[in-house]
């Protein structure tokens, strides 16, 4: 009944945009042309010299569903064109905005940057019909988008979505189709955890055990990790798997002609155990542990032995030479200090080193990652436990337990990546009744509760929010075994979030929202997407 009445009140009370335009994330401005523009066989795209790569991109969405050859010409359009061109006029717009003009024998995408145009080719694609996403021609449909003009721009540079790999494995053409999936929703971060106690999934030439024997668990905890760890049933499966640094350069490709910059974490000092069960030297103790079999937080962590941290700026060299992007993101979260707290040679390197706390600890090893990736012209972040002990200087602060520690950061100077449980975490559960859902880790997060969110806190004083970058949504997968589960725990949550992250406050409407979504859901069918739908139980 609440899903009814608030479609109902989208159509009675209505935005201002025309009732056909169903583009997610909503664009900023809007207006209503005569006419529409009709996709045939004689139509060409058109660029100029520096938007020929994207003509070939358009070229390559259109022509499977419809059949038509789509040619790319650079030149002076004429005939039936669509039109993409660089135009610095339209700087006002930011490198990400872009003008998109539907007229009845003419689509123009004009922006100042590339990734402008990228973003109005997905908003021609989503005015389309959506058999425009079939795979193979389409018989019996008019290519038809309705005539429009568009003026569009993001209110949050850092718009972004998460996906852990580590708890469970998951293949590289699904990291693609994950990709793809972001791409549409004009996201352009690409948040890749790939390191963890259950699993370690990158190549490091120089140290092959991390994925010879760091990959690969023996097993894996069916359901919840109780108290009680005799009860404990496991699954008596090897689970694992990496990808190899040929995969990743494939994927970083992939993923910058789409206009998404990857975030790799190798995670450190903490969820560090596939690493110290593939080389025993880097733990505390120097006992040789297993890869973990069961979700929470393990005791194990890191050593701070200088040889540790070399061992680990190693890794990071090799991770940056595979991630061209500004960012690396090391972890530091839920790094827990029994073992350094009770470990004679760490308690000496503490005195050596006139450190007061194991807090304090942890906060030289993350200084010491940060001074060397700033050395190599990479920026260093972190969850915020990495404001525990002081904040390293160029850090920034990725806010999951709230957004306290956002603040905290942002007025320090420190740039912010809003990531609260409360509204990104997408592995919580989508309904009250969570017989009817997938087991989950927990928590409860509804489309409407992301829908909400917004990641300037109205208490950041005006001088500091330019340190809030943005936000980005969180797929934790200790519960979530495969892809097409991804799928649904992200999908159509993951959608709300982008229009969060893109729209104006004011432009912001969830009854409208859930309109729009419903061909936007059609679109995501066609793409094999097993998104949970809207007329399951409603919280």
């Amino acid at each position: 009944m609440i899903l009814e009445a608030l479609l109902l009140l989208a159509m009675t009370g209505g935005p201002d945009d025309p009732p056909d335009i169903s583009i997610i994330p909503r664009p900023v401005s809007v207006s209503a042309a005569t006419g529409d523009f009709l996709l045939t066989p004689l139509t060409v795209i058109w660029t100029d010299s520096a938007s020929q790569g994207l003509g070939r991109q358009l070229s390559d969405y259109l022509r499977p569903a419809t059949g038509y050859p789509f040619d790319v010409r650079v030149g002076p359009p004429t005939g039936s064109a669509i039109v993409l061109e660089r135009d610095s006029s339209l700087r006002q717009l930011g490198p990400e905005g872009y003008r998109l003009a539907v007229q009845d024998n003419r689509v123009t995408i004009t922006a100042p940057e590339d990734a402008g145009i990228f973003y109005g080719l997905q908003s021609l694609r989503q005015l389309l019909p959506p058999a425009i996403f079939r795979s193979a021609p389409v018989m019996g449909v008019a290519w038809i988008a309705p005539a429009v003009l568009i003026e569009d721009y993001p209110r949050f540079a850092w718009r972004g979505a998460h996906l852990d790999v580590c708890r469970h494995f998951m293949p590289k053409e699904f990291v693609k189709k994950y990709i793809d999936l972001l791409a549409l929703q004009k996201l352009n971060s690409f948040h890749w955890h790939l390191t963890e106690d259950q699993g370690w999934r990158i190549e490091i030439k120089r140290y092959p055990r991390l994925t010879q024997v760091g990959a690969w668990r023996k097993q894996t905890l069916v359901g919840r990790a109780t108290e009680d760890q005799s009860r404990w049933v496991f699954d008596g499966q090897p689970h694992g798997g990496f990808y190899t640094q040929d995969d990743i350069r494939e994927i970083v490709a992939y993923a910058r002609d789409r206009y998404i910059n990857i975030v790799p974490e190798i995670e450190m000092p903490g969820h560090s155990q596939a690493a110290i069960a593939a080389y025993p030297e880097l733990g505390v103790t120097g006992d040789t542990v297993d890869v973990w079999t069961s979700w929470g937080v393990t005791a194990t962590i890191m050593n701070v032995e200088e040889s540790t941290i070399t061992f680990m700026q190693n890794v990071l060299s090799e991770v940056m030479e595979l991630f061209p992007g500004p960012f690396i993101h090391i972890g530091g979260d839920e790094a827990l200090k029994r073992q350094w707290q009770t470990n004679a040679r760490v308690q000496q390197r503490m005195r050596e080193l006139h450190i007061k706390d194991e807090d304090a600890l942890q906060s030289w090893f993350i200084h010491r990652m940060d001074t060397f990736l700033n050395a190599h012209g990479r920026r260093l972040v972190g969850w915020d436990e990495i404001l525990q002990g002081g904040l390293a200087p160029n850090a920034t602060v990725m806010s999951w337990r709230g957004v306290s520690g956002g603040i905290t950061a942002a007025r320090a100077g420190h740039d912010v990546v809003m990531a609260p449980g409360s509204h990104t975490y997408l592995d919580h559960y989508q309904s009250r009744d969570r017989s009817s859902e997938p087991l989950a880790i927990g928590g409860f997060t509804p489309l409407d509760t992301v829908y909400a969110f917004d990641p300037m806190p109205p208490t950041l004083e005006p001088e500091f929010r330019k340190h809030i970058l943005g936000a980005q949504a969180q797929v934790w997968t200790e519960y979530i075994k495969d892809p097409k589960q991804v799928e649904y725990m992200a999908f159509p949550r993951m959608i709300a979030l982008a229009e969060a992250l893109w729209t104006p406050v004011d432009r912001k409407n969830f009854p409208d929202f859930l309109v729009r979504l419903r061909p936007e859901l059609e679109r995501l069918g066609i793409l094999d997407v097993n998104y949970r739908p809207l007329d399951r139980p409603l919280p």
